[in-house]
């Protein structure tokens, strides 16, 4: 016979972040454990509440089915004594619970053995699955798990209650090590604001009990029902609902019974800068602000009044009774936070923002390194090097100087002190307010964009350049102290900013010789930091070892194909070529991905790679571009040769031009050339016994070679 199977384990409030990771983890434990056990089922579901998380299984059968094995022993020539079972064969025999006499021999690759056939009675399932529980609650992981009473039971929150029922009957378990002891019943437990329920008599009658006492059970439900509340509600206010999906798989883990409320923003509060606003309402209370359809997308914006509608919406987990006092208190709660950023904000526009650059002198920014002035000072010198090497001059330069001077003034307001999310963009509206160009404050509003994956990098080239500055001074700074990323440890986010350095390059199509940047700035930190003994070359190198790695991981976060980021930044490619232009290891590979995508790719490869394997057997040294002077057009003795002299002419120019598209064509045109090279009427042996001809038809290929890989190491593309 097969049943449902249901599992309900109830807890005090959960986090919202742990309920979904521990639905997953259970459904692939149950799954897997079923399996293992020989339990066969139909359909398995997992499903959960702040309050509870609940698995059913239909269609589980009563018990295994039993299980015949042969289970291997000892060899014949060992086991046997004269033809009847010796002590070896007895000793197997009594391990497997079989007389002696029903050994069977069968043929091994290594020799005829003894074979037992075991049979193995199935077990209940209930009795399985009563070993199981507990062992499916332990093995759960969480952040923050916790101990509570006097018990050594750990999970997220306190567990309260279990529902263990296979069909109609009670599976026993009990959480010894929970205090109080818990064990499992038919009683579950509905919202906190219904009347207790009755004891279950199966899974069908829970689940209807729980949709009568207030629970929503169902989480995709759930999830669909707020959905739909906030567009409706969106909808009536004339509004658009600012609720991205962290936030709003957040609000679905929230609450049991969901209903969708609109409560309103005090008028004088729209005078704050939306972002405060946001940040209060968002990461502070989990409300969802509602912005004006036409507004108009602005980081300087100072005020909220013509971003934000007045209304917000929250998601309720109480009575529809109590609505109204359900809005009420969460206007008052957002009132008084709002008030605070209010004098936050009074306070703050007293002091000017050069005031508040002299009082970074009080803050320290790491051992060793100074204070957030110091820091500050060094973010203007990365800046020079910058502009210098990118040869911007006028403008642009004259704000990305006055930025990288300003930067970090905002890390000493009272704003940003309550609200860190709000770090530069604070310091850019303040800025604004006081007079100076809006280039100026928009790159500092920006300047810690990218702030991870996903995110915009900046919009301006002001930005840009202090977002590079401020990285790369981050990088110098931690790397010349000593301390690197390591596994999981990467306390100052050094391979973030080494990400954001690569995508605003890239975005920006600035083309920025960074290990020579990284060469010039390194010696000035030596000089400055004569402390941390850290050699210059050695400082500059680990730099450039950590953006090639941070080139390449970005290059497969963006989908490119393995074999293809290889081939432009892998086995054979030096850290000098990637940093000298990481622009332009993009644009190779872009192009690499489009050849393969259009079915050019392999041709282009095949000529290169039979060239490569020969060339290899050469001492032609890799950066030989050109014919002259390592072809003698003298000791030919083929036509084939001069035809693909021809070509390598032909091609050198666009080699050493960097003209990759063209390279890639005229090296498929070279195609032809070279199978007559190889195979043609007038083909050619290259290892000739003559070692000047030899020599000669080897640095063919090898120029052949070394002008390919300009474009990439083609023997790093798979075929």
């Amino acid at each position: 016979m097969a049943n449902t199977f249901l599992l309900e384990i109830g807890t005090e409030e959960l986090p919202a972040d742990f309920v979904p990771s521990a639905l997953r983890q259970l459904e692939q434990r149950i799954h897997s454990d079923l399996n293992d056990l020989r339990l066969a089922h139909g359909e398995l579901s997992v499903t959960g509440t702040p309050r509870r998380l609940l698995v059913v299984v239909k269609d589980l059968i009563d018990s295994q089915p039993d299980l015949e094995e042969d289970r291997k022993g000892p060899p014949v020539s060992q086991a046997l004594v004269d033809g009847r079972p010796g002590p070896a064969a007895i000793g197997f025999a009594k391990r497997c619970g079989v007389d002696p006499e029903d050994l069977q021999p069968k043929d091994t690759p290594k020799g005829p053995c003894l074979f037992a056939r075991v049979k193995t009675p199935g077990q209940p399932s209930s009795a399985l699955l009563g070993e199981c529980v507990p062992r499916w609650i332990d093995v759960l992981q969480g952040r923050r798990f916790m101990r509570w009473g006097r018990g050594e039971q750990r999970f997220s929150r306190p567990v309260r209650w279990l529902v263990v029922l296979l069909g109609d009957s009670v599976i026993p378990v009990t959480l010894d090590a929970a205090d109080p002891v818990v064990t499992s019943g038919r009683r579950s437990r509905g919202h906190r604001l219904h009347q207790p329920l009755k004891e279950v008599k199966s899974a069908e009658e829970l689940l209807e009990q729980l949709d009568g006492a207030g629970v929503m059970v169902n989480r995709d439900q759930r999830a669909e029902t707020i959905r739909a509340a906030i567009a409706l509600e969106s909808e009536r206010c004339g509004g658009q609902a600012d609720c991205p999906d962290s936030l709003f798989q957040e609000l679905v883990d929230l609450v049991e019974s969901p209903s969708v409320l609109k409560g309103k923003i005090e008028d004088r509060f729209l005078e704050l800068p939306p972002e405060v606003i946001v940040t209060v309402m968002k990461a502070h209370q989990r409300y969802v602000p509602l912005r004006h359809r036409q507004a108009v997308d602005d980081p300087l914006q100072l005020q909220a009044r013509n971003v934000l509608k007045p209304e917000f919406l929250l998601v309720g987990n109480g009575l529809d009774s109590a609505s109204v006092t359900i809005v009420s208190g969460n206007q008052r709660v957002l009132g008084a936070r709002l008030a605070d950023a209010e004098f936050f904000l009074t306070v703050d526009r007293r002091q000017s923002s050069e005031q508040r650059r002299l009082s970074l002198a009080r803050v320290t920014f790491a051992e060793g390194l100074g204070t957030l002035l110091d820091r500050s000072e060094r973010i203007s010198w990365v800046m020079d090097q910058l502009l210098l090497s990118l040869q911007l001059e006028g403008t642009i330069a004259s704000h990305a100087r006055r930025a990288a001077h300003l930067c970090k003034h905002d890390l000493v307001c009272q704003m940003v002190g309550e609200f860190p999310e709000l770090q530069g963009l604070m310091g850019g509206k303040y800025l604004l307010e006081e007079g100076e160009a809006r280039e100026v404050a928009l790159a500092v509003a920006e300047h810690y964009q990218p702030a991870g994956a996903g995110d915009a990098p900046p919009t301006s080239d002001a930005g840009a350049l202090l977002a590079l500055a401020e990285r790369i001074e981050l990088l110098l700074s931690i790397f010349a102290k000593g301390q690197r990323p390591t596994g999981s440890s990467d306390p100052y986010a050094l391979r973030r900013a080494g990400n954001g350095i690569v995508q605003i390059l890239w975005n920006r199509g600035w083309r920025l010789p960074l290990q020579s940047l990284f060469g010039i700035a390194a010696t000035h930190w030596v000089e400055r930091f004569p402390d941390f003994k850290v050699e210059a070359s050695v400082l500059a190198e680990d730099l450039g070892q950590l953006l090639c790695q941070r080139m390449v991981s970005q290059f497969e976060e963006d989908g490119f194909p393995i074999d293809l980021v290889q081939a432009v930044s892998g086995d054979g490619v030096s850290t000098d070529r990637l940093l000298e232009d990481p622009v332009d290891a993009r644009d190779r590979l872009l192009l690499l991905k489009n050849l393969r995508n259009s079915g050019r790719l392999q041709d282009l490869q095949a000529v290169v790679q039979r060239a490569t394997r020969l060339a290899d057997k050469g001492d032609l040294p890799h950066s030989s571009l050109s014919v002259e002077g390592v072809v003698d057009a003298a000791l030919f003795d083929s036509a084939s040769e001069a035809a693909l002299l021809v070509e390598l002419e032909a091609l050198s120019p666009l080699a050493l031009a960097r003209d990759y598209e063209g390279l890639a064509q005229k090296l498929q045109g070279a195609a032809r050339t070279l199978e007559a090279f190889f195979d043609g009427a007038e083909s050619v042996m290259v290892m000739a016994d003559d070692p000047s001809v030899r020599r000669n038809r080897l640095n063919l290929l090898g120029v052949l070679r070394n002008q390919a890989s300009v474009l990439a190491r083609f023997d790093n593309i798979q075929t």
